[in-house]
């Protein structure tokens, strides 16, 4: 992926208006509201592509804004072996691998967000790209106001720009009508566009009326060595059903709270494994409570990326309940990990796995109690 990404860098600076020609390394600046300590996809994607062009021996530095963290106790430096107390991540940072990570003090608005101005935010991106050299901007995610504003800032200060597009947007709804204006407008000035999927780029083209001929897919992709299938980990008189996400309203978490129930009821040697946390937990708790089916489903909580695999290994059957997903990088570390996928037929769900690895539903619950009795039925005959 990231030797594909470098041919995109390429061709941006080779589209640039400015008529910079292509070097053999080049000096990157990743942008995004979304990054570290925040997990999820987007932020995996940037930091894997920045570890991986600085093994290509790339300048890479990534600009986000600064997070507060739960209160950590640390050691002091100073030699007296006190305990401090640190609550924010802001500043510059080297993460493992020496990849430079610089936390801006912009105040986030909504979901990590920050406010967007196009001007407040000018003066010290101006100043870390002249400081840094930068040569390309490569900005990430619709809905992050610092990649919007990085795309403008790189057209006005001569450098060649690329973004990345993560996600699926509607068009009748107030909120996407809003964004694909501010996209329209930002991207007016890009250089080049990366996709993670075919449908996203068919999205990503009519909502930001962008010429067809700059934009390009690269799909996501993970280091199978890092999700090895280990048969061991799994009860052999069970059959596990796992799940890993964001329990948000995105991921079909009420979904999930129906599909429970009648499966637990016609497979009694079924169990679920829940990773994840989000606001629609409590309504797993709930229902979980409410049919009495604590020994049937066990809750881990939020679970770091680096032990994804452990969890993933543990069962037979990878459920997937999104109601809207580009790309759905979670299916492809399921695969990776020798499970059988279970998935809602959204998005980009059907260009990942081939139809011997996956089975596609419908975004109901019907349907997917259907498809994951199917699944689960196959695999206790095996």
């Amino acid at each position: 992926m990231a030797a594909t990404v470098q041919s995109t860098l390429n061709n941006a600076l080779n589209n640039s208006q400015y008529g910079q020609k292509p070097r053999r390394c080049h000096r990157i600046a990743m942008v995004c509201d979304f990054f570290y300590p925040r997990l999820g996809g987007v932020e995996m994607h940037i930091w894997s592509l920045a570890f991986h062009l600085l093994r290509l021996g790339h300048k890479v530095i990534v600009i986000t804004h600064a997070y507060n963290c739960p209160d950590v106790e640390y050691q002091s430096d100073d030699g007296s072996g006190a305990m401090r107390r640190k609550s924010k991540r802001a500043g510059v940072r080297y993460l493992p691998g020496g990849l430079k990570v610089y936390y801006c003090p912009f105040l986030p608005m909504t979901d990590e967000d920050c406010l967007p101005t196009f001007t407040i935010t000018f003066p010290l991106l101006r100043w870390i790209f002249i400081r840094e050299g930068i040569e390309i901007v490569h900005a990430h995610q619709a809905t992050s106001t610092m990649a919007n504003e990085a795309v403008t800032y790189a057209a006005e200060l001569g450098l060649a720009s690329v973004y990345t597009d993560h996600s699926l947007f509607g068009f009748d709804d107030i909120a996407s009508i809003i964004l694909n204006r501010v996209l329209k407008t930002s991207m007016s000035t890009v250089d080049a566009a990366i996709c993670v999927s075919h449908t996203c780029r068919d999205n990503f083209i009519l909502r930001a009326h962008m010429l067809p001929s700059i934009v390009q897919v690269i799909p996501n992709a993970v280091d199978p060595s890092k999700f090895i299938p280990d048969p061991s980990k799994r009860d052999s008189k069970r059959t596990t059903v796992v799940v890993v996400s964001r329990l948000v309203y995105r991921k079909g978490v009420d979904l999930l709270v129906g599909i429970i129930p009648p499966i637990c009821k016609a497979f009694p040697q079924v169990d679920f494994l829940i990773g994840g946390d989000g606001n629609k937990k409590l309504s797993l708790e709930e229902m979980v409570e409410r049919e009495r089916l604590q020994d049937r489903v066990d809750f881990l909580g939020f679970v770091p990326h680096e032990s994804v695999r452990d969890v993933l290994v543990r069962g037979n059957v990878f459920l997937n309940c999104s109601l809207t997903e580009s790309f759905c990088i979670a299916i492809l570390e399921a695969a990776s990990s020798g499970l059988f996928v279970v998935s809602t037929n959204v998005g980009g769900v059907p260009e990942v796995l081939p139809p011997d690895m996956i089975h596609l539903a419908d975004p109901d619950v019907d349907s997917l109690v259907e498809g994951l009795s199917r699944a689960i039925s196959e695999k206790l005959r095996v």
